[in-house]
């Protein structure tokens, strides 16, 4: 049995798990990580980085489609398109690949050891690693938990044939001709249009009265304009109970009470995700829990001494951006540092059609901390380089407060606004007021001038609505 002993020990190699590892090793600490499948995490591998890419096909698809049917208003006529899954498929592992090697890359150029294979805690110190050589023992002085995240499964639909979680939805051979979205939250809306953009016929069920719940009402209706553009149903209030007995169709209690069966092909179910807390033997170590998360304190210690845990498996929001802040800090204290958890905002997006941005706090937030609020809204039917996209639908809106005017929350929805989700976080961070965003000269024509023009809004003058 091989031994090994490091100053660090990284468990899980997702945004949170390899960021910390290389920060770590940059800054001369002994480090290792230890991984059971390709770096990146689901992040890279099965979430973000291959969503996004099958959602620029499924955009890319649809205005051909567009163009196609001799309604585009640009004028631009080709023939009827088809689409090749399969090779969309290729083309977005290819990309996986390419970032799966750049990670490992700079793993190494950090000088940290991966170790590949599943880790068991035998104490607080120590873990075995079922590698494909044999176990491989690691003793550290600290260690950071980056074990991430997995998609709940229902009891009543387990994965597996028609039912499938979002990772077997990246992976499909071909368009369904109908796909069931059970869950509407960001990830099954984000994939569910992306299909829809394919030529599937998708339903959307959601138990809630409203699809994007996490997200106000007024942010979320250009969404729900589009979603039926596309001819994609939305039954809210309603609860899936099972597949037919062909497993042909999807059983279903409406709103009102009634049942009704829905034919589907594929049956995507996406109802949150889980924090990966099993078959680590973290039972060994017995830390304390905040429900089903890790318990951390600011600095992402956890209850036990010279063990840390980041990411997913310590609550939401369950983003990478946050998990990567957390295994950046975790590495310089780790190494000596001051450091603390101190982020004001962290933005969250949902790359629906139209994008949705949120970063701070809601008007209703804002309202139930700070009392009297201000409140300014810019559409982009009113923005020169919106309308030049195709983009006009949404807007930019900033909460501030009443007395001093201090930026309390920024949102956002419409064509391409993820981008701008880099300036309201900053805006945010660095304690802006509206005369703070107003007064700082936004290039022109982009979409970033309505973040300008909403902060001049909420001051009482703004300049082009």
């Amino acid at each position: 049995m091989k031994e090994i002993s490091c100053k660090l020990l990284v468990i899980g190699a997702g945004p949170g798990g390899y960021v910390c590892a290389i920060r770590a090793g940059q800054l001369g600490v002994d480090t290792v990580i230890v991984e059971a499948g390709k770096p990146g995490g689901t992040c890279l591998n099965v979430g973000c980085i291959p969503s996004k890419a099958l959602i620029h096909a499924a955009e890319a698809f649809e205005k051909v489609a567009h163009m196609a049917g001799g309604k585009d208003p640009l004028g631009i006529k080709v023939g009827t398109p088809t689409l090749d899954l399969a090779k969309t498929v290729s083309w977005k592992d290819g990309i996986v690949s390419r970032l799966n090697s750049g990670v490992a890359g700079l793993l190494k150029k950090a000088r940290v050891k991966t170790v590949h294979g599943w880790a068991t805690f035998r104490d607080g110190k120590t873990v075995e690693v079922e590698t494909e050589t044999g176990t491989q023992v690691i003793r550290a002085e600290t260690v950071v938990i980056a074990t991430g995240s997995a998609p709940v499964e229902l009891p009543f639909f387990p994965f597996g044939g028609p039912v499938i979680s979002s990772t077997e939805a990246l992976d499909l051979g071909e368009v369904p001709k109908k796909l069931a979205v059970v869950g509407g939250g960001y990830i099954g809306l984000e994939l569910g249009m992306a299909f829809a953009r394919m030529g599937a016929k998708v339903t959307v069920f959601e138990a809630l009265p409203r699809v994007l719940a996490q997200y106000d009402a007024e942010l979320t209706r250009p969404v729900l304009k589009r979603l039926g553009e596309l001819g994609v149903e939305v039954m809210a209030g309603a609860k899936a109970k099972g597949l037919s007995a062909k497993g042909d169709a999807l059983l279903v209690e409406t709103a009102d009470g009634k049942n009704a069966k829905i034919a589907a092909d594929k049956i995507l179910v996406t109802v949150g995700r889980k924090p990966l807390t099993e078959g680590w033997g973290l039972e060994q170590i017995d830390l304390d829990r905040a429900g089903k998360f890790i318990r951390i304190d600011d600095q992402c210690r956890t209850s036990m001494r010279g063990i840390f845990a980041i990411g997913d498996v310590t609550g939401e929001p369950m983003l990478a951006h946050r998990a990567m802040a957390q295994g950046e800090m975790v590495a310089e204290i780790v190494a000596g540092h001051k450091r603390s958890w101190d982020k004001r905002a962290i933005p969250a997006i949902c790359f629906t059609d139209p994008e949705l941005v949120a970063a701070g706090l809601s008007p209703e937030e804002a309202k139930a901390l700070a009392g009297e609020i201000k409140i300014g809204q810019f559409p982009f039917a009113a923005n020169g380089r919106a309308m030049t996209k195709q983009g006009e639908d949404g807007f930019v809106r900033i909460v501030a407060r009443a007395d001093n005017h201090l930026v309390l929350g920024i949102q956002a929805v419409g064509q391409g606004v993820s981008e701008l989700s880099a300036a309201f976080g900053l805006a945010l961070e660095m304690g802006a007021r509206l005369e703070d965003i107003a007064g700082t000269i936004h290039a022109h024509p982009t979409q970033g001038e309505g973040f300008q023009e909403a902060a001049l809004k909420a001051l009482g003058h703004a300049l082009h609505v």
